[in-house]
């Protein structure tokens, strides 16, 4: 769409019919009549004191005062156009936050920015990495993916990844540690928690085994490992440190790639996991971030549905 130029007054006008040499087309690019614009260069004559055009066969032509005039005039012109330009694509390029935990920024999120940016280039987008949301404090250029339930966050919000985890671990554990036969073998292998301040909103290994009533048994000896953030358990998992709790979403990169494979039962949460929440009047910017990452939710969940529906086949 056409930007609406300045109204530069006396200088844009005489820039015009300078340029073209032309009352008529002059006033026709600049939506004005032929009448007013013959006005207007009298004007400025009379208030300047000299002539700056004369009348030739079909048009006008620049007098020496003209000329000098007209360099002096195009230059500012098109330097405060070329300003206001710049000015105009600042305020129309938008600045989106995308607030997330550290584990869907980096492990789902990252991989798949590429593909928005090529999609969106003139979109700019900020991701802060946080584990606590407060959806009256986003603002209309904020969007948010938190986990939980979504009664936790209203009725509105839309859930993108429905929790489900299976245990993982590399293929050359499963085979140095194997067979695991079932959860209760689980139990007594090396196990890789994340750690959590507050009671886990999420599956961590003592609701996962608790679900299957496998039992650890704490004189076993096993030495677990410990980390804060989920990146660090999933990096100590493709490091073949032992078995973690995989996320669907998360982890399925790394299955698919044959770094981690399952090596226990699914268990899953159809109205938990990472949902969608947007402000209350989110900006089109927002609307259309939110809905690419509708889509690669969707496409993702296809995704694996189809390959466990191969499977079972």
């Amino acid at each position: 769409m056409r930007q609406r130029v300045v109204d530069l007054g006396w200088l844009r006008l005489f820039v015009e019919v300078a340029k073209r040499g032309n009352l008529t087309s002059a006033a026709a690019a600049l939506g004005i009549s032929q009448p007013a614009i013959s006005y207007q260069i009298r004007r400025i004559e009379d208030q300047i004191g000299v002539d700056l055009l004369t009348r030739v066969h079909r048009g006008v032509e620049l007098t020496p005062a003209g000329q000098r005039l007209y360099d002096i005039a195009k230059r500012a012109v098109d330097e405060i156009d070329d300003a206001v330009g710049a000015f105009r694509a600042d305020q129309e390029r938008s600045t989106i936050r995308l607030l997330t935990d550290y584990a869907f920024a980096s492990l789902w999120l990252m991989p798949r920015m590429h593909a928005f940016r090529l999609l969106y280039p003139e979109l700019d987008i900020q991701i802060v990495a946080t584990q606590r949301l407060q959806r009256e404090l986003l603002r209309d250029n904020d969007i948010a993916v938190a986990f939980g339930a979504q009664r936790d966050f209203g009725d509105d919000v839309i859930l993108l990844l429905p929790e489900a985890v299976t245990p993982v671990c590399t293929p050359a554990f499963a085979e140095q540690n194997g067979p695991f036969a079932d959860v209760s073998s689980l139990a007594r292998s090396t196990l890789i928690h994340l750690d959590s301040s507050a009671p886990s909103p999420w599956f961590e290994w003592r609701t996962y085994l608790s679900h299957f009533r496998a039992v650890r048994d704490v004189q076993s000896g096993h030495v677990d490992l410990s980390f804060n953030t989920y990146s660090l358990v999933v990096q100590a998992a493709v490091g073949g440190q032992g078995i973690a709790i995989g996320w669907r979403g998360l982890v399925d990169e790394h299955i698919s790639s044959g770094l981690l494979v399952p090596v226990g039962p699914t268990l899953e949460v159809r109205e938990r996991g990472y949902c969608l929440v947007r402000p209350a009047r989110a900006s089109q910017p927002v609307s259309r971030l939110g809905n690419w990452l509708l889509s690669e939710a969707e496409a993702q969940t296809a995704l694996q549905d189809g390959c466990e529906a191969g499977k079972t086949s």
